[in-house]
């Protein structure tokens, strides 16, 4: 079995081909063009054979990304390449609609092509598998504090698209892309809407690896608003093992939603955090008291979506998930893991970004 992976430099997408290349005999092709938050160190020296293959190729390059296909004829794709950052879809738009939009009707075209190619036995066993966000859902409402018993709604696979940023718009769009691929043109693919990853190597633009490395340099916090804001978390191993899981045995034309069953809210984690860090990290920055000393309100995303929170009810009952973390012991494994992995953010912090939040200038 041979996998291409889009985008597996990284965060999810590298999570991904550290799941397959630990626990599998499947070979893996990863394809990414290296962008700011790419980084091919997130792919440990101990688990590259011959069973790893890395090409730097933008996906909105047909030629070359038709020329992969030639190369290693890959059995299943799995779609990860993508602008994900919501602060900097607000800022600039256009470089989310060119990766996220075209790129994935460049994909989806180059995918096709070899699909057609292939005899009748290995297009039944092809599989393109696009790897989405549950932003595309819009946002639910906030719990009414007067009625605390009250049952809130999730997002199911039936619920209706109403993006609020240029990243969740692009996104959505390449879910309407590839559904249209499958129907249209028969090409066997199926989707997963993922809530909030967290865990080891993620850029530090995002918000628990920013709250956590600011905390240790002393640096402010900042929670957009008054943090109330409320997110589904999933633990990263979690979802690469759910998206391998689908990608072998998802039905083709399908859609999955993927969540960590752990609704908290942005204040809640950076509090956890600072609580984490309490312990294991006693001696604070000069200056500092308490980390939690350090968090600051600032102004409100626009548009910002108040709750997102998954039914993954599908992904237990068809395909026997269930995430294994909870939140409490997810965010301390990701806290432990900066701690000791100091080399590895700092060699990402050596560039152009600087612990600064970007998006509402």
């Amino acid at each position: 079995m041979k996998i291409l992976v889009t985008g597996g430099a990284g965060f999810i997408g590298s999570a991904v081909i550290r799941h397959i290349l630990s626990n599998t005999d499947y070979s893996v092709i990863n394809l990414d063009k290296l962008t700011y938050a790419g980084n091919t160190e997130s792919i440990p020296e101990n688990l590259i054979s011959n069973k790893y293959i890395f090409e730097q190729v933008d996906i909105c390059d047909f030629q070359k990304v038709t020329e992969v296909f030639q190369r290693h004829q890959p059995n299943i794709v799995m779609h990860l390449a993508a602008e994900s950052h919501v602060d900097r879809s607000i800022d600039g738009p256009g470089e989310f609609i060119q990766t996220n939009v075209v790129g994935t009707y460049t994909l989806l075209e180059a995918a096709k092509n070899h699909w057609l190619s292939l005899d009748l036995k290995n297009q039944q066993a092809f599989k393109f598998h696009h790897i989405s966000t549950d932003e595309v859902y819009g946002d639910l409402p906030h719990p009414d504090e007067s009625k605390p018993n009250a049952k809130l709604p999730l997002f199911t696979e039936s619920t209706p698209y109403a993006p609020s940023s240029p990243y969740s718009a692009s996104k959505a769009s390449s879910d309407h892309l590839v559904r249209a691929w499958q129907r249209t043109y028969g090409l066997p693919t199926v989707i997963t809407n993922c809530s909030n990853n967290y865990g080891p190597y993620h850029f530090p633009e995002k918000l628990v690896p920013h709250i956590i490395l600011n905390a240790l340099s002393g640096k402010s916090l900042p929670v957009y608003g008054d943090g109330s804001q409320i997110r589904d978390w999933l633990y990263v191993e979690d979802h690469a093992k759910a998206l391998l899981e689908v990608a072998i045995n998802g039905k083709v034309g399908e859609t999955y939603n993927i969540g960590g069953h752990n609704e908290k809210r942005n204040i809640e984690v950076v509090k956890a955090i600072c609580e984490i860090l309490e312990e294991l990290v006693p001696i604070r920055p000069e200056g500092v008291q308490k980390y939690e000393d350090l968090i600051v309100y600032v102004a409100d995303r626009p548009g910002h979506d108040v709750r997102y929170a998954i039914d993954a009810s599908k992904m237990a009952n068809e395909l026997n998930w269930q995430p294994e973390e909870t939140f409490e012991s997810g965010i301390k494994k990701t806290v432990e893991w900066y701690l000791n992995n100091k080399p590895w953010w700092q060699r990402v912090l050596s560039g152009e970004y600087k612990l600064e939040r970007v998006g509402n200038k």
